[in-house]
């Protein structure tokens, strides 16, 4: 009577209960990544808002609707779909509750955004939308997959190796991950660190650099949210004299100062800011970027100014 009752059950959650995704998609993380492991595939994680998100809804109806998606996919992942509707009728209160937990662990900001991960959970490539239609966004998760690759042929060197070379080919692959997800990796960086002492190879070094930026992550958010800009602006100032970052790495802080100041509409505060970019490597893309930009549009909206 109770096995009957527990099959009634589902049947009901599976009739009450609709999902943009369709058939194919999994929407309990711990057991997708259970079929994962069991059938040496990885996920595909979709972080979507099926009723209000305009890209979620193209990608669903010009991708994964259709067979050559379904079919493309079938041999290497999972598919996971972790929705955030307006109605939230469509979902159960443990789904609501298990989405908003994933999407905080994987620092979730923006919809649609597609997760690859291993069968663990742990990610090794974002995307988002593709246009193009299935057989284009097939191809494309195969170049992402590639990272992947390459990342487990670093961690496959280390497991022969001993010492500081078993660090540097453990750091090799988790350098395929992507900066913002490394945190994942706890127990590969857990082992770097233990037959690296003398940071050889500078994970130390940026996991201190990466939290610096956090800090200060932390301390722009304060000083926008009290609308003090001159107080944000010295803060990025502050960062720079302090760690002495390099090259595009300082570039991309010095870029800070362009967001901030553009929002003030500030065109000869702004222009400064861009040639502060610019001196530091006019060479690199962000120089080239940043002159384009010097050039065209930002002269255009001081003419702008200027004509009014």
């Amino acid at each position: 009577m109770k096995k009957a009752s527990l099959i009634l059950s589902a049947a009901l959650l599976s009739t009450t209960f609709s999902y943009a995704g369709g058939e194919g998609w999994m929407h309990d993380f711990e057991a997708a990544k259970k079929k994962a492991a069991a059938e040496k595939k990885d996920l595909i994680i979709d972080f979507t808002g099926s009723d209000w998100c305009g890209w979620c809804i193209k990608l669903n109806d010009e991708v994964f609707q259709h067979d050559p998606f379904k079919k493309g996919v079938a041999g290497n992942y999972v598919l996971v779909e972790l929705d955030f509707p307006k109605d939230k009728s469509k979902l159960t209160a443990e789904t609501i509750a298990q989405n908003k937990e994933l999407q905080q662990k994987y620092q979730v900001q923006g919809f649609p955004t597609i997760l690859l991960t291993d069968a663990e959970g742990r990610p090794y490539a974002k995307t988002g939308y593709q246009k193009g239609g299935p057989e284009a966004f097939v191809k494309h998760l195969a170049d992402l997959q590639k990272s992947k690759t390459a990342r487990d042929s670093g961690f496959a060197k280390a497991k022969s190796a001993k010492g500081i070379e078993k660090a540097k080919a453990l750091f090799a692959g988790l350098q395929e991950v992507p900066e913002d997800y490394r945190g994942h990796y706890g127990s590969v960086i857990n082992e770097i660190t233990a037959n690296d002492p003398k940071d050889e190879t500078g994970l130390l070094a940026a996991q201190k650099a990466q939290d610096a930026m956090m800090a200060l992550e932390k301390k722009l958010q304060v000083a926008m949210q009290a609308k003090d800009s001159t107080k944000a602006l010295a803060h990025v100032d502050e960062f720079v004299v302090e760690h002495k970052p390099t090259g595009e790495k300082k570039q991309e802080v010095l870029m800070i100062k362009l967001n901030i100041l553009f929002g003030e509409k500030d065109y000869d505060a702004l222009e400064k800011a861009v040639n502060e970019v610019i001196d530091v490597d006019p060479k690199s893309d962000i120089g080239k970027q940043m002159t384009s930009f010097r050039d065209t549009r930002l002269q255009q909206l001081k003419d702008a100014v200027k004509g009014e």
